[in-house]
């Protein structure tokens, strides 16, 4: 299983929301790149790296710095936040993003999902962020009345590489990761998961690995790792001891 360090950015700074607030951030360093070779360095093998402006916008803001951090480091990249046409997700691809995820769209038109993962096959992950279950959109401002589980269905079915599931209400809480949705996302779809929302400290870590069977890959940390509740190097040790499982 992977630990993936995010990084949140929003006008231009290195921050994490509470529960997906725009009102209720911290901004954790002003410059992205250096907490994404700071992360790098300790071990990471992979980053989530969100444009919130973006998912808030409906369109990329922060480009330039996603730029920066993709022709600097060395290790695989999955983008979100503002992704909603083809040619945003051929321009990021293009610049070296590993994979890109989209959330929005993904929801108003599950067919460019399909027509994404057609033309980069293995390269469109899908972001289900949830309240209580169902899916929350346009940067977690709008509730639908869709289930998680059956947005990931859904999404398996239209070629999505995988899912990288969210609860919102945790997110960024550090209250600990909604085990029994995630389990039951992973149970309900043959593609990878990956977890979000809520991770504290090595004890959440240790709680999400036997997810690992049911087909959960990865778990996004954000602001523990960032307040140092988490030591990111301590967790990535502990899971290469464990079983080391990348992503396919």
């Amino acid at each position: 299983m992977l630990i993936i360090p995010a990084i949140d950015i929003k006008d231009g700074q290195c921050v994490r929301l509470f529960q997906g607030k725009a009102d209720k951030v911290t901004v954790f360093d002003e410059n992205p790149l250096l907490m994404a070779r700071k992360w790098r360095d300790i071990g990471a093998k992979l980053l989530h790296v969100v444009d919130l402006d973006g998912a808030f916008n409906g369109i990329p803001v922060n480009s330039k710095i996603i730029r920066n951090i993709i022709s600097d480091i060395d290790i695989p990249v999955q983008l979100g936040g503002g992704i909603r046409d083809m040619q945003t997700i051929e321009n990021y691809l293009a610049l070296g993003i590993n994979r890109v995820i989209l959330g929005t769209i993904a929801v108003k038109d599950p067919g460019f999902v399909l027509q994404a993962a057609e033309r980069f096959p293995g390269r469109i992950m899908v972001g289900i962020d949830a309240v209580k279950g169902m899916v929350a959109i346009k940067g977690w401002t709008e509730i639908t009345d869709i289930s998680a589980i059956e947005m990931a269905l859904k999404m398996e079915n239209k070629g999505a590489a995988g899912i990288i599931y969210t609860d919102i209400e945790r997110d960024g809480a550090e209250t600990g990761p909604n085990i029994a949705a995630t389990r039951d996302i992973a149970d309900a779809v043959n593609i990878p998961v990956i977890a979000s929302g809520g991770v504290s400290d090595l004890k959440d870590i240790k709680n999400i690995l036997p997810l690992e069977k049911h087909g959960v890959k990865g778990i996004i940390t954000g602001r523990a790792i960032y307040t140092g509740s988490l030591d990111l190097k301590q967790a990535l040790d502990f899971v290469s001891n464990f079983h080391d499982s990348p992503l396919p």
